[in-house]
């Protein structure tokens, strides 16, 4: 038995066709305007998964960035303020070499002690240095300094060395910066390491000095002790640039990784250019073609119009 195949059936199926075509042509014109290979996560699983995955890593990658960048902020801050006690320990030096002269009189020894008492201060304001609200030398303590204000020595008082400042902040607390995946570096300093506390500070050892200059003490002796904590500034001071130098090469690989993961991230969702515009054009040659054997196969007579 033959199926009868009426006008409005090859109609139906010819407009089914055209609409198909022109879907698929508005399609090609859509992704050669945005170059999107995916528009939504129905058009490629798969492709979908390893773009939320690399977008993710994306993410992760402008943190640690962030993170190397802060912590760059936080260690240039530290090594620029023992760059400041390094001169200031140089001159304390040179002005005790300078009062261990035997021909030098009181009077010059006394005035040599007040300026040491004033280079001792400015050491410690040194030491209680704070980079965006947080002192560097405290670890994560949130003390309001580093180190207590202690007392300077009193001239009236023969032998009095006044009380020397104590360390506040937390030994084992310092503050890290996560730079990967695998990889924190601590970017502040350990200020009783590099500075002391109490008797065993330096700041104690250049009221030491003072005090036997105005007593008429032999100085020399206290010369090595300053030598030594001379010593743990610049220690401090080199562990410092390490720091900062793993902190470079933190940010060197993190820009590559981010390049990286740009460079994924459009191959996974962009479309290449040349390739679109060659399925576009081809689409156009296939909708003009179904739009011309259309035109033909359907074409309407006297009696189509008077029906």
């Amino acid at each position: 038995m033959l199926n009868r195949v009426t006008n409005l059936t090859m109609t139906s199926a010819a407009q089914r066709n055209l609409q198909t075509q022109q879907s698929k042509l508005a399609e090609l014109q859509d992704k050669a305007s945005t170059l999107d290979k995916i528009k939504r996560p129905s058009d490629d699983p798969a492709a979908t998964a390893q773009a939320l995955q690399t977008r993710s890593r994306q993410a992760a990658a402008a943190q640690y960035g962030r993170n190397i960048d802060d912590g760059d902020s936080w260690l240039t801050a530290a090594d620029s303020a023992l760059g400041q006690a390094t001169n200031l320990l140089n001159k304390m030096r040179d002005l005790t070499v300078q009062a261990g002269n035997g021909t030098l009189n009181q009077s010059g020894k006394d005035a040599i002690a007040s300026e040491l008492d004033g280079l001792n201060q400015d050491l410690l304001s040194i030491a209680n240095t704070q980079h965006l609200g947080r002192n560097i030398f405290a670890g994560s303590s949130d003390t309001a300094g580093a180190f207590t204000p202690g007392t300077p020595p009193n001239p009236s008082i023969p032998g009095d060395t006044g009380t020397p400042p104590v360390y506040q902040g937390l030994a084992n607390g310092s503050v890290e910066r996560r730079v990967s995946a695998n990889q924190t570096i601590r970017v502040d300093a350990d200020g009783q390491a590099i500075f002391g506390t109490g008797n065993s500070s330096i700041f104690a050892t250049v009221s030491q000095i003072t005090s036997d200059l105005r007593s008429g003490t032999d100085i020399s002796p206290r010369l090595a002790q300053l030598d030594a904590g001379f010593k743990n500034v610049v220690n401090g001071r080199a562990d410092i640039g390490t720091r900062q130098a793993q902190l470079e090469r933190a940010g060197s690989v993190n820009t590559d990784l981010e390049a990286t993961l740009d460079a994924q991230k459009t191959g996974i969702e962009k479309a290449d250019l040349g390739s679109v515009i060659m399925d576009l054009k081809l689409q156009e040659t296939n909708y003009q073609v179904a739009l011309a054997a259309t035109a033909k196969v359907l074409q309407p007579t006297l009696m189509d119009f008077l029906r």
